[in-house]
């Protein structure tokens, strides 16, 4: 079995899907919801997924909670609320009793947008994701490299919450390099309530190479080689990041990818990549 653990779903006339602007992106200005994505899942031998937020909208999570319970395709659900709200602890116990409640499996906050590099470090946040881990739930980063450090003290901080990288912390894989991402990785891979979704490389990339029939791996596997040896295989999970993905390669050429990357693991270990990590970690 396969599991992927991040994609979106979006009906733009339920709500506007802001982020969606200039004409590359284009391509995703339209809705894409799980009747889509189920034949591209199921003929890439996908048959559960992990369905994460896409906009600071606390309508979305009892939305998506819905969805989970009314399609066999989702497992589990990352969904937003306000963890800066004094109540934090009690809207998630009431999203946890809402209908599809039982597929809540994390939160996750849109940190890549927040002008304070440190927004991870400020008290009211520290005391929402202490409520996130006392909730049994764990807690999705999607932070770009400057904000790596910050990432790394909220973990070394708060020892019970699991925080899960998404998209390898969106390092410059288009320029090539490396450093000071590579740094912060081995930093944050270092502490043990960690975890990091390999997903998002391909629109990270030279968008020169986006549409084509032959990905290569060349230019990807810097970046894959740095999280192996950073949080190792069994703190790897392999994600689509569709539709998001879309505009650059599709969702077979993406689970294809990953494939390539991980050809030199073991059975086992590409087992804990494409199901036992997210399994484990989310609970599904």
């Amino acid at each position: 079995m396969t599991v992927d653990a991040h994609h979106h779903v979006w009906d733009l006339s339920i709500r506007d899907q802001d982020w969606i602007t200039g004409p590359e992106l284009q391509p995703l200005r339209r809705n894409f919801t799980l009747d889509d994505l189920a034949p591209e899942a199921r003929a890439a031998g996908v048959d559960r997924t992990v369905l994460v937020q896409t906009v600071t909208v606390a309508e979305e999570t009892p939305e998506f909670l819905a969805l989970a319970a009314g399609h066999d395709l989702v497992a589990g659900v990352v969904g937003w609320t306000d963890l800066t709200r004094p109540d934090v602890a009690d809207e998630l116990a009431r999203l946890r009793d809402l209908p599809g409640g039982r597929h809540l499996k994390g939160i996750r906050h849109q940190v890549q947008g927040e002008p304070d590099p440190d927004w991870l470090s400020r008290a009211d946040v520290r005391r929402g994701l202490a409520a996130v881990a006392d909730a049994g739930l764990v807690y999705d980063l999607v932070v770009l490299p400057h904000q790596l450090s910050a990432c790394v003290r909220a973990a070394a901080a708060l020892p019970g919450l699991t925080f899960v990288l998404d998209h390898l912390g969106k390092p410059p894989i288009a320029s090539g390099e490396l450093e000071p991402w590579a740094s912060d990785i081995r930093a944050l891979g270092g502490l043990p309530n960690t975890v990091c979704k390999v997903s998002g490389m391909v629109t990270e990339t030279d968008r020169a190479l986006w549409g084509t029939t032959t990905w290569p791996l060349a230019p990807l596997r810097p970046y894959w080689d740095t999280v192996l040896r950073a949080f190792g295989p069994g703190r790897l999970m392999f994600g689509s990041d569709w539709p998001v993905c879309t505009p650059a390669a599709t969702y077979s050429q993406v689970v294809h990818l990953t494939a390539g990357l991980a050809a030199d693991l073991n059975r086992d270990e590409r087992e804990q990549l494409f199901e036992g990590t997210a399994t484990r970690v989310y609970g599904l």
